[in-house]
């Protein structure tokens, strides 16, 4: 699927808004789509993200639903095997666990167990991180559960405007998409960025090339990227040149990119928010290993928060993450090596 950009015209949106936007489009666009979850009809969801979309749309298109998690996922499954567009919202991505029968038991396997003569395009939304002070449950990062079950495609978008693509592209697609959202980029004013107005769409599966460079490949994506930006700035005063790799999504994960960018480096970073134990740095450091192994001057190096259960709570959650110092020493290292 290639890039579709039907109008030139763009506003300055944060992530909150560029989301907002996207379902706003697709809901203009496709009857088949509703949308529906905790509190996200007159409330507009715990972090507004569909503020004024049932006054537009009405309460037929956009509504609440009970707080059952299993409730949500299992009813969109039905949803999407008889033709419409479910996009769901739970209200934190720790709140997904309650579901975990329906995820993997049916979203991911319908097509498989109906041998393709049933599909279920479904979209789950969730905010995700830490480093905002909240509770347990509520500074989750579980993309790793999800991409270890097959038939579920992940994106994790850094920025408004790849926010806002990918978003449609989900919607788009014809197998479930589990949609992460970074807290604490919602409504980060550095992260504002001119965004197209109306339809456009980013494919699944293509990272972006974020910044080029010579010297490391920092991998990344969702809300670490600004933090992998920082450190790169800071190596550049330097004089060490980092290739930024933003994955945009993890499945369907662009092994190409990656690799073509070890070729040129032959160092390699990989952060993410989740702990570092059978996280997704883990899959990608073993794929480059399989295939890229003889590009490599150095040890693969995983930036990741520790290994705790599963976010320290309240304000200690913001502690356990990785900064851009912790990605300035990797640097570091893997120069050294």
């Amino acid at each position: 699927m290639t890039q579709v950009l039907e109008k030139t015209e763009t506003k300055t949106l944060t992530m909150a808004a560029a989301i907002t936007d996207a379902m706003d489009v697709m809901l203009d666009r496709d009857p088949s789509v509703v949308i529906y979850g905790e509190d996200v009809g007159n409330l507009g969801g715990v972090y507004r993200i569909t503020t004024g979309l049932q006054k537009k749309h009405g309460e037929d298109r956009v509504f609440d639903s009970p707080l059952t998690e299993s409730g949500i996922i299992g009813t969109a499954i039905g949803a999407g095997a008889v033709g419409m567009r479910p996009v769901v919202e739970l209200q934190f991505g720790g709140f997904m666990m309650p579901a975990f029968d329906q995820i993997f038991s049916h979203v991911s396997r319908y097509r498989y167990r109906s041998r393709g003569r049933y599909k279920v395009p479904m979209v789950v939304r969730f905010p995700v991180g830490g480093g905002t002070g909240l509770l347990e449950q509520h500074a989750d990062s579980p993309e790793a559960y999800l991409a270890h079950s097959p038939g579920i495609k992940v994106a994790y978008p850094s920025n408004p405007y790849d926010a806002k693509g990918l978003l449609i592209s989900a919607i788009e697609d014809d197998d479930p998409v589990f949609f992460f959202e970074t807290i604490v980029r919602y409504r980060d004013p550095k992260i504002r960025m001119e965004v197209p107005t109306g339809y456009y769409n980013i494919p699944l599966g293509k990272a972006r090339i974020a910044r080029e460079g010579k010297d490391v490949t920092i991998i990344g994506y969702g809300g670490m990227m600004q933090n992998i930006e920082t450190a790169a700035d800071a190596a550049a005063s330097a004089g060490i040149q980092c290739e930024i790799i933003d994955l945009r999504t993890i499945v369907p994960l662009d092994i190409e990119t990656i690799l073509e960018s070890v070729a040129k480096t032959g160092r390699v970073i990989i952060v993410h928010e989740a702990t570092k134990t059978a996280g997704i740095g883990a899959e990608i450091a073993a794929q480059i290993m399989e295939k890229a192994f003889y590009e490599l001057e150095a040890p693969i190096e995983r930036v990741c928060s520790f290994d705790t259960m599963p976010s320290p709570f309240n304000s200690l959650n913001h502690f356990s993450r990785p900064e851009a110092h912790h990605i300035a020493a990797a640097i570091k290292k893997v120069l050294s090596a």
